[in-house]
């Protein structure tokens, strides 16, 4: 019978542990130019030591700890000049700040009056001149030299300077509104709909059954719920649902509010004014012969002319049957590129896009605070010197993010120059690992470097990972990435007889015939996945 007992127990093992300097350049790798930012600004928030330089003031960490090791001396070189403003400041020397005295606490000529004689030789000054603003006097007779920088009147400068103008009180009160209020909201399908029902004669029953209506449509404009449960849910008369129903399908764009396809294309044919016509025959009767393209059939069964069924069939294929996705679609993109790639001469520059990143400087009074003589507080100095470091490694780990972005888009010029120059029928395979091997860092390194990340190149702008792809097998497919090959079967099925569409299998041997080693079953796949229909589906019987 064994016992269960506490015991001490000593082992040696080896562990992975990532250091946070290790964590950041991980991080700050994979963010894109708006991500990396957001996160600078972060960091300034929080680090005292970063700050926001000048065009063409950022310092590298090397030269940062040279003048950090250098700048030792506690004095400024105007610390004089700065006593001096600081003791005139004070209510006890407003006036007794003058050209002077400067000159005489620089030690280059005699000193001016001070205390209550320079108040009054000041009082005497202005009363003669007549002006009520205290001026600053000229240096008197002792002083053997004559500076410009005497002669200037700073009492009457940082007067003029510093005058704001005339305000009303009521205009310094007023409260202005924020940027935000003139920013536009998107315009969604509810709202849409709801300011068009709100111009609308209904009764309150009714414009509360519209209200139920429109917050159950989905993204395509489509009413999935059946009205009998919605009654049921909410209480109202099935009358009044109907009514309401059909106020939401009178409503822009048309065929909202339908149940099925069908009823949202035959909502935006009687908006045309087409009900009864020939296009709302097809749809409400004979979809299934419009589907398949029968269109002699239907000429048959209509007893109309070919012609009139080819029109009705163009009517058809303008109307839409998602009517909702224009307003409940994702919005439009914006991409900002981070490598921009042009040509200049025969030879390809890679520019990374920083120009609106904050160029990054180590605040000077807060690094003094590192040294022993400028702060005697062990706390502080500690935390100063941590966050010194947190500086420091950021700083580090943004210009390496830099450069290994810029090795990536230097080995997909060299591998990619065809398609740079010819387009993008001529991109060749590439593989993460191949780049990664090529500039001496791991794979995962490589696909955090590509990450979000997008290229302005002679050809448009593409996501860095669009470069990359698989080789397809074969005797010359070994060297024909897997985009191109769905882009040459979907060319195949552009360029095919519609009488005759060309199947899986007339498409797998076109390709074999070309050198490239795929099966019908990845051609059926590729097609899918380009939404492409099937053979039977794409063949037009006149």
């Amino acid at each position: 019978m064994s016992l269960l007992s506490p015991k001490l127990q000593l082992k040696v093992a080896q562990k992975q542990i990532l250091t946070p300097g290790l964590v950041q350049m991980v991080t700050v790798l994979q963010l894109n130019r708006q991500e990396l930012r957001e996160m600078i600004a972060a960091e300034m928030a929080n680090n005292p030591f970063l700050e926001e330089g000048a065009e063409g003031e950022e310092l590298t960490p090397q030269e940062v700890q040279a003048l950090l090791e250098a700048e030792r001396n506690p004095e400024p070189a105007d610390q004089s000049i700065t006593e001096t403003i600081r003791e005139a400041a004070q209510p006890d020397g407003i006036f007794a700040l003058d050209a002077g005295e400067l000159e005489g606490r620089d030690g280059s000529g005699a000193s001016g009056l001070e205390g209550p004689d320079a108040l009054e030789t000041g009082l005497g000054a202005d009363a003669s001149a007549g002006d009520p603003v205290l001026a600053l006097e000229e240096p008197g007779a002792g002083s053997q030299t004559t500076d410009s920088f005497e002669e200037i009147d700073f009492g009457s400068y940082f007067d003029d300077y510093l005058d704001p103008g005339f305000k009303s009180p009521a205009a310094e009160s007023v409260e202005k509104p924020s940027f935000e209020t003139f920013l536009s909201s998107p315009v969604t399908l509810a709202s849409h709909l709801e300011q068009q029902l709100a111009l609308m004669v209904l009764t309150d029953p009714v414009r509360a059954a519209a209200d139920v209506i429109v917050g159950n449509l989905d993204e395509n404009g489509y009413l999935n719920d059946r009205l009998e449960d919605l009654a049921a849910l909410g209480n109202f008369q099935l009358e009044d649902l109907e009514a309401a129903l059909k106020a939401v399908q009178s409503c822009d764009p048309a065929g909202v509010g339908a149940r099925n396809p069908r009823e949202c294309l035959l909502l935006q044919l009687e908006s045309r004014n087409g009900k009864g016509g020939v296009a709302w025959q097809i749809v409400s009767d004979h979809m299934k012969l419009l589907e398949t393209r029968q269109f002699k059939e239907l000429a048959k069964v209509l007893g109309r002319p070919l012609e009139h069924i080819q029109i009705a069939v163009q009517v058809i294929r303008h109307l839409d049957p998602r009517p909702g996705l224009r307003y409940s679609g994702p919005a439009a993109r914006q991409v900002e590129p981070d490598v921009y790639i042009y040509k200049d001469g025969d030879d390809y520059i890679i520019q990374i896009s920083d120009e609106d990143l904050p160029q990054l400087r180590l605040n000077s009074q807060y690094r003094r605070l590192i040294d022993r003589d400028q702060e005697p507080s062990k706390e502080v100095r500690n935390y100063m010197r941590e966050r010194y470091a947190s500086a420091l490694q950021l700083m580090k780990n943004i210009e390496q993010r830099k450069q290994t972005i810029f090795k990536v888009c230097q080995a997909i010029v060299n591998r990619q120059t065809e398609f740079l120059e010819r387009g993008i029928d001529y991109l060749r395979p590439m593989m993460i690992k191949d780049v990664a091997e090529e500039i001496g860092v791991h794979a995962s390194t490589v696909s955090r470097a590509v990450a979000n990340k997008y290229a302005h190149t002679p050809q448009g702008v593409f996501e860095l990972r669009f470069f990359f792809s698989e080789a397809v097998q074969g005797p010359s497919g070994g060297g024909t990435p897997l985009l191109i090959l769905k882009r040459r079967v979907k060319k195949m099925i552009e360029e095919e007889d519609p009488a005759h569409p060309l199947t899986d299998e007339q498409i797998t041997e076109r390709l074999l015939a070309e050198g490239i080693q795929v099966t019908r079953r990845t051609v059926a796949k590729y097609r899918e996945d380009m939404k492409i229909p099937s053979t039977h589906q794409r063949r037009r019987r006149e």
